[in-house]
């Protein structure tokens, strides 16, 4: 059994290290307001994520199924149309994932 000093001293570091990495970017929040690359970031970020989905998600497609991808691309499509008409990132994100799944479960097995 390890020494109880010893323990102490390993999460108390723990502890301290998780709670540093938490409170750093509220303490550096003042020197990153005027940063052109953080507002650069926050400007891309969005629609990076949404690409990186949809290529994953249609990377995945196996046309041997019998539904043969329809509520994949189905799902990308009601993505892009909602944020055609909303541009809102949740709201297209949401509704491409419920017409995905929503298809995809009433799919018939073969």
């Amino acid at each position: 059994m390890p020494d109880p000093t010893y323990i102490a001293t390993a999460l108390a570091v723990a502890v301290t290290i998780t709670v540093a990495l938490r409170a750093l970017p509220f303490a550096m929040k003042s020197a990153l307001n005027e940063s052109a690359l953080l507002a650069d970031i926050g400007r891309w970020m969005p629609l990076g994520a949404i690409t990186i989905l949809a290529i994953y998600c249609l990377a995945g497609i196996d046309l041997t199924t019998p539904s043969h991808g329809v509520p994949e691309i189905a799902g990308v499509a009601a993505t892009i149309a909602i944020h055609l008409w909303r541009r809102n990132a949740v709201l297209s994100i949401v509704t491409g994932t419920a017409a995905c799944l929503v298809l995809t479960n009433l799919a018939l097995p073969a």
